[in-house]
């Protein structure tokens, strides 16, 4: 069970963190609340976000906090299948729990926020132009890029002593690429649609919207619900297809 623990753990502190900064610089009244430069402190909150979650989650369930992560290493065979449901309910449990913590700790605040989209905004994503077939091509590359670059991540580094190779761990360091992979993912590609790249992340906390009593909160936007589940899950389907065709594995 510590490895189930650990993904439903890490999922909850990886959205309690993400959540909290978006609710941080959109919620009114805030420390953070502003009108301008709200991306890139979101964009590096949820870079350091996963990061923290990892050194959590790693040392024990690989830390894939993301059901998309999870379908990917069972397809490249570097997870047992019979691991794969428990694996992604306890990330959806995860992802409800933080964003509960995340209207906790901000309630006074969503009753000071009067725009309905950014009381949903820190939830989920939404899309810049709302457009299906552009909005899945969006979540599906980004995640496409996301797990295929991700196979290669080594959490193990090397040093030669007399010619001979000796692994070395990198401890805690080795969650920095993971979340430098989601920095420069979301930078470079989440200005259509946020780039949720993570379905447990984005309904986990859409189901949680609309379960909250929050005054003036508006539609879950259900209409658009799909779109950051399957485009992710394509993404990551197509991406381990890939990866095993060209024989990495």
């Amino acid at each position: 069970m510590t490895n189930i623990l650990s993904e439903l753990i890490g999922t909850m502190v990886l959205v309690t963190l993400g959540n909290g900064v978006v609710a941080n610089v959109m919620l009114s009244k805030t420390k953070g609340y502003s009108k301008n430069e709200k991306w890139l402190t979101i964009t590096i909150g949820w870079a350091l976000a996963v990061f923290m979650a990892m050194i959590i989650s790693s040392p024990y369930s690989g830390g894939h906090l993301n059901p998309c992560v999870t379908i990917g290493f069972a397809m490249i065979g570097k997870l047992s299948w019979s691991l794969v449901p428990f694996y992604i309910v306890s990330q959806f449990i995860g992802a409800m729990l933080g964003s509960s913590l995340v209207w906790i700790l901000y309630k006074d605040y969503f009753l000071e926020t009067n725009n309905e989209r950014d009381k949903l905004s820190v939830f989920v994503t939404t899309p810049a132009i709302r457009n299906f077939c552009s909005n899945f091509f969006s979540e599906f590359l980004s995640t496409f890029l996301f797990i295929f670059i991700s196979f290669f991540l080594n959490k193990e580094g090397s040093i030669f002593i007399f010619g001979k190779k000796y692994l070395l761990g990198l401890g805690a360091m080795g969650a920095i690429p993971s979340s430098l992979v989601v920095l420069g993912i979301v930078l470079s590609l989440g200005g259509t649609t946020g780039a949720a790249l993570n379905p447990a992340r984005d309904l986990g906390s859409r189901i949680i919207h609309y379960l909250l009593p929050i005054p003036g909160k508006g539609d879950s936007d259900w209409s658009y619900a799909l779109v950051p589940v399957l485009g992710p899950l394509f993404g990551s389907i197509v991406a381990s297809a890939l990866y095993l065709f060209l024989k990495y594995e």
